[in-house]
């Protein structure tokens, strides 16, 4: 193969005419052999190459004419199945598929010659333009254009394909495109003038091209090359043997061993063998690498796979089937194990559900879970006792449409806004201090409750949990303590004015006796027959404003001591001690007290009990009289302040120039039946705390930085103020 036909010497030319002259008369005499040979480098070539083969066997053996048969990779398989041919001379794989479906045999295997040096063994070589910096090594086909000879070429795609599937690389799909030229020289000259970015061929092709100057030396860069002493062509897979020649079923054996001791006795300087390029022939070898090949790569014949009965099973796997039934019975022993323990756990997961079920039950508040749909999934007994609904009503169905639909004012309570529902939804626990929940009667009762989001092993909210308690008893005993401290202080306001009701009477004296002098004074005038008008109007005067005088006081009192309906309104702490000092006044004339009102004028309104606030103004103002009656009376000064504090609130201050409490009572000063005082009982401050805490406040003691006492109590400011 190292010598092209064009430098043969005339005289081999001229004995090969006549040759082919000889055969060409012979033939219309002998019978006819044909030998089909695969033309993987075009028809002309392979009638070239081949024909002084058939011409050397005719020759050898005379009583036959051969002649050569070019066939395309798909004319292959028509041929051998048809027996248009007799003899067959294709690569290793597709000898194999024939030999496996048609049952052909090879008789000897060609000897190629490769720089004048024998070798039965060739490969395949991928390659690309050396001025591809792109593409250096095998990993680098990813993605580019790849051209083989054909679908069955072994050396030219199949020994290829096996060696990109070592590296990861399914040339199928990793590639963007995959073609086929049909012919090695087509496929050199598709790389060479950058139809295909890399291309694959059998060994020796690019040699001989460049030889015969198709291709320049250096114009192609070897992927994934390798190296091999004894083969000198550049190769970048595996070596494989070479093309075998090979008998049909139909072929004479007589014929084929003639044959094959004709082509085994060729001289390597037979002319056919020049002209074939190859060094003659030899015996068959192992064919098992090629096999190995195209099973590994799932094509025919392995493309379907083998009948394998169970004779087959036990003689090649006996060994595996006893590891098998040794393992079948270690996991009968670890199944029964499995099943026991299973039961065992059934039992005790039986056993806790129970217990859950009955410490769920012995807790006396209510408790039931509810899914992401608002749907319960559970309840205790004490849910039926409270509400009445029982365990089948509430399991599956909204807990809300159920339980929580209603307000207290009759209004829907919608869905979107129940504490429950947010709680999966926000993953946020709630409580909850007040609120209704309905019976299965109709009714509603008062309740509190939390609400706990309920999370998977995941980590992930599945629903919430809800603990709810009945508050109806709690509530009554609530407003039976408001009642009663109502009475209370409805009786501390009579005592306080029992104490008063001496200076009282004197002040109610005073505007009366007015009355009765001026009323006097204005009969005289008028009797004296013609009275001075502006007197008599100056006399009317004064009984005017004397008789209001005492009607204000009079009213004062009798608001003062009624009993108040329990409601709130929006009053201005100003004027509240304004009417206290009022009612005060006789106490504070007599006591020589100075008083000082430093008032706000710009403090906004409370939301407050009228009578319950005066009573504390009250309490406090009395508090601090009888403190600076032990102190000189010059110095006995009342100062009232008011200030608002932040605009949610109104603080109001009771400051005297007392002694103060000593620091012993101090802690105790709001207990009730704690006193200072020799006559007293202890109640005023008591109950001037609960009223201030019932209106949501804070009255205490503040000692600080003062001489004599200071007294500060606090009311949340109305809504209405706020607007404004």
């Amino acid at each position: 193969m190292a010598d092209s036909p064009a430098t043969r010497s005339p005289i081999l030319l001229l004995f090969m005419a006549i040759c082919l002259l000889a055969s060409s008369l012979a033939a219309a005499e002998t019978p006819e052999v044909r030998i089909g040979v695969l033309s993987h480098r075009g028809d002309e070539a392979t009638l070239r190459n081949w024909s002084p083969t058939a011409d050397y066997l005719s020759r050898v053996i005379p009583e036959y004419h051969f002649i050569i048969v070019p066939l395309d990779f798909r004319e292959i398989e028509p041929a051998v199945r048809d027996g248009t041919v007799d003899f067959l001379l294709v690569n290793p794989g597709i000898y194999v598929n024939m030999e496996v479906r048609y049952r052909i045999s090879r008789i000897v295997i060609l000897n190629n010659l490769i720089n004048n040096r024998a070798s039965n063994v060739f490969g395949g070589v991928i390659f690309t333009r050396s001025d591809r910096k792109d593409i250096r090594k095998l990993e680098d086909l990813r993605g580019k254009n790849l051209m083989a000879v054909d679908k069955t070429s072994l050396g030219g795609f199949q020994m290829t394909w096996k060696e990109l599937e070592k590296i990861g690389i399914n040339p199928y799909e990793d590639t963007e495109s995959l073609q086929f030229g049909g012919t090695h020289d087509a496929v050199v000259q598709a790389v060479q003038h950058g139809k295909a970015d890399v291309g694959t061929v059998r060994t020796g092709i690019l040699e001989n091209l460049a030889e015969g100057g198709t291709t320049a030396a250096g114009e192609f860069r070897i992927l994934g090359e390798k190296k091999n002493a004894r083969y000198p062509f550049s190769h970048s897979t595996q070596l494989y043997p070479e093309w075998p020649f090979s008998q049909l079923q139909h072929t004479p054996a007589q014929l084929a061993r003639r044959v094959a001791v004709a082509l085994l006795q060729m001289s390597p300087l037979e002319p056919a063998a020049q002209w074939g390029e190859y060094a003659g022939w030899t015996t068959p070898l192992e064919y098992q690498p090629v096999h190995d090949l195209l099973r590994d790569l799932h094509l025919p014949p392995y493309d379907r796979p083998e009948r394998f009965t169970l004779s087959d099973a036990i003689e090649k796997y006996w060994y595996w089937l006893l590891i098998t039934m040794a393992f079948l019975l270690f996991m009968l022993v670890m199944t029964s194990w499995v099943v026991r323990l299973n039961q065992a756990l059934k039992k005790s997961k039986s056993m806790l559900e129970r217990q859950h079920n009955l410490i769920l039950d012995s807790v006396a508040d209510g408790i039931y879970g509810v899914d992401l749909q608002g749907n319960a999934t559970f309840i205790n007994k004490a849910v039926t006792e409270i509400t009445g609904w029982r365990a089948k009503d509430l399991i599956g169905s909204n807990q809300h449409q159920l339980l929580h639909h209603t307000r207290q004012d009759g209004s829907p309570n919608p869905g979107t806004e129940c504490p429950v529902y947010l709680t999966f939804r926000e993953g946020k626990p709630r409580y909850v201090e007040e609120d209704l929940f309905w019976r299965r009667d109709g009714n509603s009762i008062p309740v509190e409750y939390s609400s706990t989001p309920i999370r998977n092993e995941q980590g992930d909210i599945v629903g919430s949990v809800v603990v709810f308690r009945d508050i109806s008893a709690r509530k009554q005993a609530a407003e039976a303590d408001r009642q009663y401290q109502m009475e209370l202080a409805h009786v501390a306001r009579l005592s306080t004015m029992g104490e008063m009701a001496s200076g009282m009477a004197h002040e109610l004296n005073q505007p009366l006796t007015a009355i009765a002098t001026s009323a006097d004074a204005c009969i005289r005038l008028l009797e004296s027959g013609t009275p001075p008008t502006d007197k008599v109007v100056d006399v009317l005067e004064t009984i005017s404003t004397q008789a209001r005088r005492a009607g204000g006081i009079i009213q004062q009192l009798r608001q003062f001591v009624r009993k108040e309906e329990p409601r709130h309104t929006q009053v201005q702490i100003n004027q509240l001690i304004e009417e206290v000092l009022l009612l005060l006044e006789p106490e504070i004339r007599k006591a020589g007290i100075r008083v000082v009102r430093d008032l706000d004028t710009e403090i906004p309104l409370v939301h407050a009990q009228h009578i319950q606030i005066d009573q504390v103004i009250l309490n406090l103002i009395r508090n601090a009289i009888e403190a600076m009656s032990e102190i000189d009376e010059g110095k006995r000064i009342l100062t009232l302040r008011t200030r608002s504090a932040g605009g949610n609130a109104v603080i109001t201050s009771i400051e005297d120039t007392g002694p103060g409490a000593d620091r012993e009572l101090q802690d105790k000063l709001f207990d009730p039946f704690v006193t200072s005082k020799s006559h007293g009982m202890g109640l005023g401050l008591s109950i001037s705390m609960a009223i201030i805490n019932a209106h949501n406040g804070n009255l205490y003691y503040d000692a600080q930085g003062h001489k004599g006492a200071i007294f500060r109590f606090t009311l949340p400011v109305s809504e209405a103020s706020n607007e404004q």
